[in-house]
């Protein structure tokens, strides 16, 4: 209760998916499981401070460098800034 007033106090709206409904948010839900499968699965990490970097690179790989073919084989930053550009 206390949360949500909180919440409600700096005028953010809380918003939660059904259980189970994992395409309320498809993009979210996405992105985890491609770095999952690409990241986590593939290695141990020693620390969590290895872990933390690990993911920090992986983050710069996926919007910087990773092409999708939903973005006519651009990554997200190259698309963001062709699609801003008209």
């Amino acid at each position: 209760y206390g949360y949500r007033k909180t919440l409600e106090k700096q005028g953010i709206i809380q918003s939660m998916s059904r259980k189970g409904n994992c395409l309320d948010n498809a993009v979210a839900e996405n992105f985890f499981g491609i770095l999952k499968t690409e990241l986590l699965y593939s290695q141990r990490f020693e620390t969590a401070e290895k872990f933390i970097l690990s993911l920090k690179e992986y983050i710069n790989y996926y919007n910087n460098k990773r092409i999708k073919n939903r973005l006519n084989g651009k990554s997200p930053v190259e698309y963001r800034a062709l699609v801003q550009k008209t």
